[in-house]
């Protein structure tokens, strides 16, 4: 990984195997370096983005908008369908580029879609959320749900480069922060440190410094890349069974809370560990106990589900001695006994 910054705007590359690199630009103003990732032979640009997305972009370019749905029923293979009817209804080429503008839910499809129209186009993303710029704009993975679960069928495709310009943060609404909280809290245990204790431009920046540096050595998820799913085995079942009634981050920060408590319970922490855990989550003011309506049988069959699962028992990502890595096998009954703890 290689960084270079100046007063005003902070840029990480991320780099991958085969000499591939990719700048992520942080800081107020980072959107003026959108023409750059822009390449040069494209004529036209799909920017695919929600209504209530409060900013606009100039590429430059012969560009068109299009629109898809709020919320996760609107992240479906019938969205990406119909977003690849439209690029070929425009003429799109794969000569021509796709913009992601928007939250998570929008570079997550904006990537799937490129990945898959004419075989793959470039797509740049332009991240107007926080949980987007601290982790779902960067390292390629998208996707889209199923009923089954969340993020089922997806595809890596990395971008030509992403903006996180923080000054479309000043507009974010309140449950978007606290979620894109969600999935800041994380870090603390990536490698972070007290990330509550710096200023905002500098808190994403160190976010996209870890996310980048576990990407470049694990670009598809065979093994360390998992480590990023820290809080989600049950985040993403929370949010499945509550039909997205908490948002990703709130979900999250549950999962991390029972992440600790089940590291507790198999011996990898100690009490005051998880005592961290809770000053943490409890400082972003995010939520720290499972909905009261969501069951646990159901809860244990969505987490059986999840995509690191290998073999027998239940997969997490906990902490540990050697710091947070996925532990397979996890009994059953103790993942359904600790659940207790967040109730």
């Amino acid at each position: 990984m290689v960084e270079s910054s100046d007063p005003s705007m902070r840029t990480v590359t991320v780099e991958l195997g085969d000499d591939r690199t990719y700048p992520v630009h942080v800081g107020r103003g980072a959107v003026t370096r959108l023409a750059e990732l822009i390449p040069e032979r494209s004529r036209r640009v799909a920017i695919v983005t929600q209504s209530g997305i409060p900013h606009t972009i100039d590429t430059g370019r012969d560009q068109r908008v299009f629109v898809i749905g709020d919320g996760e029923a609107s992240k479906t293979l019938s969205t990406i369908e119909s977003l690849c009817e439209s690029f070929a209804e425009w003429n799109l080429t794969r000569a021509d580029a796709v913009i992601g503008l928007g939250g998570g839910l929008v570079t997550d499809v904006a990537g799937f879609a490129a990945s898959v129209y004419h075989r793959g186009l470039p797509v740049i993303h332009v991240s107007t959320s926080l949980l987007g710029q601290i982790d779902a704009a960067i390292g390629g993975k998208t996707g889209v749900n199923l009923p089954q679960g969340k993020n089922l069928v997806g595809a890596y495709w990395q971008p030509r480069g992403v903006i996180c310009d923080t000054e479309f943060l000043d507009t974010l609404p309140e449950r978007e922060w606290r979620c894109g909280m969600g999935e800041l809290a994380k870090y603390h245990w990536l490698g972070g440190g007290r990330l509550d204790e710096l200023d905002l431009d500098d808190r994403v920046a160190q976010c996209v410094r870890i996310k980048a540096e576990v990407v470049a050595s694990d670009e598809r998820e065979s093994s360390r890349r998992a480590i990023l799913n820290y809080g989600h085995t049950l985040g993403h079942a929370i949010e499945v069974a509550g039909d997205h009634q908490l948002r990703h981050g709130e979900a999250v920060a549950i999962g991390l809370i029972y992440a600790a408590e089940l590291a507790q319970s198999l011996g990898r922490i100690t009490a005051d560990d998880v005592a961290e855990h809770r000053r943490v989550v409890a400082g972003y003011g995010l939520p720290t106990q499972i909905p009261d309506d969501l069951g646990d049988d159901e809860l244990i069959t969505l987490m059986g589900r999840d995509k690191k699962v290998l073999d027998a028992g239940l997969t997490f990502v906990l902490d540990g001695p050697n710091g947070v890595e996925v532990v397979h096998s996890v009994d059953p009954e103790l993942v359904r006994s600790t659940l207790a703890a967040l109730r």
